[in-house]
């Protein structure tokens, strides 16, 4: 995308680290790639990081080139000094345990420093995926460019998984990542089907010195200075309520505001989306910054693309208030103007703006059950075949042993088991059977025992099962055995588990389906 607006003035990383903040209730901070058990407060942000042996179990943590670290890089933060990278699997994943859990409303940061990590001096591009549904694609534009993006998103289960993908086009890699709890009041949207907020730009406007990051922001967002020379800024010293607007703007953002220099010109905002169909919600923060004669008046109307949004809004003294868009903003060129009412005295103000893009979550994390079973059956036999994240998505990426089935409107299901030479043992666990869609179920070559289970004649829809070469006791389930003789089920099991009820030609046919 590309943004006319945003271009004076960026969000440097000095910005993004000098902040006084404090320890939140529910926050997660994550220094990927820290040493194991090296928990910290960043001296410069003042949050509480961790390292990320409890949130993932694969990767390999390296240290960002000399050339790019501290002291050389002064103002380097300090969880970009080092990083989690994923050469092996084409899919890791971090699982977050948010402390609201499923329906609670989260924003998620992920930042990305490369710093010729690996000496390669490649820039590498992978895929970020939020549980099964595509977040963002990592760029970079040089090996000193730190990426950063959020997203914002009400979470369909009790965790929350954020899984790197590799699509062959260099190592996927991770430096820090976030998530913070957010009031369920806010930035909500019209739209029926589950949807994720990308942001696009989060913009102090007429900043005064800002720091990208206060402490008084509950929700901890980076907040972008920017100004324009054909504004004016207005600020003030004394406190503005934000007790009654859920977005709770911290308060060096909230008071300070710009206005045209020209009291009768707009006051303007454009941005260029990279489809003709992209949706975007806007959100505006303003508060009245100064105390107004009585001859004075401060009321404006909004437009998007010249259609009124909103208005006459007249803000009021020291008190914040929030203005946003009930139907997504779509489109591909936007603009924004704030302009006076005839009858005002004085030209319109922004505090601050956020807009996001709207994701559409179209695919559908697996069947619940089937999760619940496939994740019991990980940790009964500690299988170590790279079980992270969804077990069915994204759908090019299912765990290693599993086939599922997807429907456009139901979860994905597993329907097929392979764990054949996977060094299980022990019983076979009862979960297998909680696997109710499963049409295949291979547990050949492995150190298998006790009874085979009776409730493997509950799988319905099996039409295969081979559980040769185990040590497994006892008979099939006779009705498995019918079932293979109606040419049902291919069914495969040792000569001792082949009892004497079934004849010998019968059990031959059963032996070489």
């Amino acid at each position: 995308m590309s943004v006319g607006f945003l271009t004076p003035l960026l969000l440097s990383l000095a910005a993004v680290s000098l902040v006084h903040g404090q320890l939140q209730a529910g926050y997660i901070s994550i220094d990927c790639g820290s040493p194991v058990n090296f928990n910290y407060i960043d001296i410069d942000t003042g949050i509480s990081y961790t390292s990320d042996g409890t949130y993932i179990d694969t990767g390999i943590n390296k240290n960002i080139s000399s050339e790019y670290a501290y002291p050389k890089n002064p103002n380097l933060a300090l969880p970009l000094s080092d990083l989690r990278s994923f050469p092996h699997g084409n899919k890791n994943c971090y699982t977050l345990p948010p402390a609201a859990g499923k329906g609670g409303l989260y924003l998620i940061r992920a930042s990305f420093l490369y710093g010729n990590y690996d000496g390669e001096d490649k820039l590498p591009e992978f895929d970020l995926y939020l549980d099964v549904n595509l977040w963002s694609s990592v760029k970079f534009s040089n090996a000193s460019d730190v990426v950063t993006i959020e997203i914002i998103i009400t979470a369909v289960s009790d965790t929350v998984s954020v899984c790197l993908v590799n699509k062959g086009l260099g190592i996927p890699f991770i430096s820090a990542l976030e998530l913070r709890p957010l009031n369920s009041s806010i930035y909500g949207t019209e739209l029926e089907n589950p949807v994720s907020l990308v942001l696009f730009k989060r913009l102090d406007i007429g900043y005064a010195n800002g720091t990208g990051r206060y402490k008084d922001d509950i929700y901890d967002r980076i907040w972008s200075p920017y100004n324009s020379p054909s504004w004016d800024i207005v600020s003030t010293s004394s406190a503005i309520n934000i007790n009654e607007n859920g977005y709770k703007a911290p308060l060096e953002v909230i008071s300070t505001a710009a206005m045209p220099r020209n009291g009768s010109d707009p006051l303007e905002l454009s941005w260029t989306a990279d489809a003709d169909n992209s949706k975007f919600y806007v959100y505006m923060y303003f508060a009245e910054a100064q105390q107004l004669e009585k001859n004075q008046t401060r009321k404006f109307n909004i437009s998007w693309n010249g259609s009124i949004m909103f208005g006459p809004l007249v803000p009021r003294y020291l008190y914040a208030a929030t203005i946003s868009n009930s139907e997504a903003f779509t489109g591909k060129e936007h603009r924004i103007s704030i302009y006076k009412t005839g009858d005002a005295t004085l030209p319109p103000i922004l505090n601050a703006i956020e807009i996001y893009m709207a994701k559409q979550l179209d695919e559908l994390p697996t069947f619940s059950e089937d999760v619940d079973a496939v994740l019991d059956i990980k940790r009964t036999y500690q299988v170590n075949k790279g079980w992270v994240g969804d077990p069915c998505g994204p759908k090019n990426y299912t765990w290693e042993g599993l086939e599922c089935n997807y429907n456009v409107s139901l979860p994905p299901r597993i329907i097929s088991l392979n764990l054949i030479s996977s060094g299980l043992s022990g019983v076979i666990s009862a979960s297998v059977g909680n696997l109710s869609s499963l049409e295949s179920l291979d547990l050949s070559n492995n150190h298998l025992a006790g009874p085979v289970p009776e409730f493997l004649k509950e799988l319905k829809f099996l039409k295969f099962l081979n559980l040769e070469g185990n040590q497994l006791s006892g008979c099939v389930p006779t009705e498995l055995v019918e079932r293979s003789r109606a040419g049902l089920l291919t069914l495969r099991a040792d000569e001792q588990n082949l009892c004497a009820q079934v004849h010998a030609k019968t059990r031959s046919k059963l032996l070489f389906q």
